[in-house]
């Protein structure tokens, strides 16, 4: 008999192979949208406005290699958008409360960028794309 647990405790190829291609496009995604984070703010952007600028222009190319390449899933762009929302909003309380904690706002926002992808995944695989993911 078989259970959730032993998925878990054998691994499950397929599972891992989705999770290794959200990690290969979300590297290329968060290097795009902190490069754009970091050269609006020594531009002199306010942290807000590099923020949300960096997060929609990295979000125009997550969803492509989101929906084409990690999810193979097509549409659901109205979804993708909420998820964006939310993790953005999240992502700036958090760097707001990094920055109020003593750190600067280029350390707290890389700081953040790993945390912030893994909610980031939660939210495509089982909001965005959820069943119409298909794994392999």
């Amino acid at each position: 008999m078989a259970f959730r647990g032993q998925a878990l405790h054998h691994g499950n190829a397929a599972e891992w192979r989705l999770l290794l291609r959200f990690g290969l496009a979300g590297l290329a995604n968060t290097a795009f949208g902190y490069a754009v984070f970091a050269t609006l703010l020594a531009l002199g952007a306010t942290p807000l406005a590099a923020l949300v600028l960096g997060t929609l222009a990295g979000a125009a190319f997550n969803f492509q290699t989101s929906s084409r390449l990690v999810f193979r899933s097509s549409g659901r762009a109205l979804r993708f958008l909420a998820a964006y929302a939310a993790v953005l909003a999240l992502n700036w309380a958090a760097l707001r409360a990094a920055h109020h904690a003593g750190l600067n706002n280029f350390e707290a926002q890389a700081l953040l960028s790993l945390p912030i992808a893994g909610i980031s995944f939660v939210a495509q695989r089982f909001f965005v794309f959820g069943a119409a993911t298909a794994v392999p």
